[in-house]
């Protein structure tokens, strides 16, 4: 068996113990030299040098801690996970320089060092429709620019950022609040396997572990962790997304926040952190410019990027549509007044995939 499988190994076989946390596996890999070190340590170094407890140290004798790495292992194959450790060449540098990095990562897909300049996407899982129009305006931008959209792959606003930078043909990494071969929401299926082909997918969490609420907390210090700043689309007052935002702070990166409705209890939690300070913004632009990352430097941009060709009519009429829904009545208003021609320019819009009808005859702009 390789030297580094070994080593993941030996750090699997220690993190299974019962009672070795992260912050006692640090302290004991620092005072051994090693998780190999930690695992082949007398009874009287564990309890009189590492100051473990009698119970610690007893399971750490008798805990088949082997036979669950190999599992562990032999589960990544069949699966074709990567595991790499905190002291892995390849694991992301953003990450390791936060204050309470995972110790490992499982990941689908593939880590690439341009994600170091990553931003993280979240926000509440109940959006309106403008906080998906803008959560995947502002995935798309950022992916077409080069950037990596990070995301927690929930329902709503994760969901629709990732969907957003897959739509760009650009990057996105999704991580997970339990094990990698979970899908989480079931319906995020499909979307996890479009993730890995076009990035990543990863978690700190052993195979098997269930989407259990206490594990999101610490996933959302992960998604801020790989992210060079976050940005916070819609989130109400106890939103987990706030979560992420503390994190961002805390791990010294951006925090941006994306104004909404002042009556939307959806917008609270947003609209709070901008008056507490994060940076108000609207678009890629203003977080590229923010992160000080050239658009000349970064730009994807293609074809079918472009607006198609409109005609007079058309660009006058797009104009008065907008991210959230509006009654035909008030684009009249502001357009063409000739209803029936108004309605012919509406359907044209519509096939050029600009502009989506909703019931009782409102508008938006397309996602």
């Amino acid at each position: 068996m390789p030297q580094d499988r070994e080593q993941v190994r030996s750090w699997i076989g220690l993190s299974s113990i019962p009672g070795i946390g992260r912050v006692t596996f640090r302290r004991l890999v620092a005072l051994f030299g090693s998780a190999q070190g930690v695992l082949d340590a007398s009874q009287d170094g564990l309890l009189n040098d590492a100051g473990l407890s009698e119970k610690i140290s007893s399971a750490m004798r008798s805990f088949p801690w082997q036979d669950r790495a190999d599992e562990e292992l032999a589960k990544a194959d069949r699966e074709g996970v990567a595991i790499i450790t905190a002291v892995d060449p390849d694991y992301p540098g953003q990450l390791l320089n936060t204050p309470d990095p995972p110790l490992f990562l499982y990941i689908r897909g593939t880590l690439l060092p341009e994600d170091g300049s990553a931003v993280a996407v979240v926000g509440t899982r109940t959006p309106t429709h403008y906080g998906l129009t803008v959560t995947h305006r502002m995935a798309y931008e950022l992916a077409s620019q080069g950037i990596t959209v990070v995301s927690g792959m929930a329902r709503g606003i994760d969901t629709q950022a990732h969907k957003g930078a897959l739509a760009a043909k650009g990057r996105t990494i999704a991580v997970l609040g339990c094990g990698i071969d979970t899908a989480y929401p079931r319906e995020n299926k499909g979307l996890m396997e479009e993730i890995v082909r076009s990035g990543a997918v990863v978690t700190e969490n052993p195979f098997g572990t269930k989407p259990e609420s206490g594990y999101f907390p610490a996933r959302n210090r992960i998604i801020s962790g790989m992210a060079a700043a976050t940005v916070i689309i819609e989130a109400a007052e106890d939103s987990g997304s706030l979560i992420t935002a503390d994190y961002a702070l805390k791990q010294g990166r951006k925090l941006f926040a994306v104004p909404g409705n002042i009556s939307s209890p959806v917008s609270r939690g947003t609209n709070s952190l901008i008056k507490q300070g994060a940076l108000l913004v609207g678009t890629a632009g203003d977080v590229l410019k923010e992160l000080h990352i050239s658009k000349e430097r970064t730009a994807r941009v293609t074809l079918d990027q472009r607006l198609p060709p409109l005609t007079p009519d058309e660009a006058f009429v797009l104009k008065a549509v907008t991210d959230e829904p509006k009654h035909i009545d008030a684009i009249m208003a502001e357009s063409i007044g000739a209803p029936g021609k108004l309605s012919g320019v509406l359907i044209t819009l519509e096939l050029k995939g600009l502009v989506k009808q909703l019931p009782g005859k409102y508008f938006v702009l397309q996602d």
